[in-house]
């Protein structure tokens, strides 16, 4: 059995205590994030896109979300977002297609939580990210340590 617990109800910030997530994989097609321990799913999440949200990531402000392998790397209790994973993108090859098109790669992409002052506006609409329920972010920021590979599949 998984616990996701916090110090309070109102606290964004909870505590895990099952296995350890080995692997994030992102299904974009399907819509679905799957947090892995080995092969064994602990937890599914369904979740928004870009703008754009079909093919891969290659310039900044396509509105597309990258697909391969990268890693979380770094985490922000205080986003523009109710709370925020980063992922390693661009690494080096995305850096050099973007070069190969006269374009910058982007970059600042996340798995976060909901808008803080604002709605969102329908489905997929973040710039690249992905985008989960707030209560949904709380439990993957508890869950997810930095380093975590996670696979971004079309």
């Amino acid at each position: 059995m998984l616990a996701v617990t916090g110090c309070s109800s109102s606290s964004k910030f909870k505590r895990y205590d099952g296995p350890k997530v080995t692997s994030v994989v992102v299904n974009k097609g399907e819509r679905n994030l799957y947090l892995m321990h080995n092969e064994q799913v602990l937890k599914q999440y369904r979740f928004d896109l870009g703008f754009a949200p079909a093919g891969d990531k290659k310039i900044e402000g396509d509105g597309k979300t990258p697909e391969g392998t990268y890693l979380i790397n770094r985490r922000n209790p205080n986003s523009s977002f109710h709370l925020s994973l980063g992922i390693s993108y661009p690494n080096a090859q995305d850096r050099a297609e973007a070069r190969a098109l006269g374009e910058k790669p982007g970059g600042e992409i996340f798995i976060h939580g909901q808008p803080n002052l604002k709605r969102a506006k329908g489905a997929d609409w973040t710039a690249g990210c992905i985008a989960v329920k707030n209560r949904e972010i709380e439990q993957i920021y508890a869950m997810v340590d930095n380093g975590t590979v996670i696979t971004l599949r079309p």
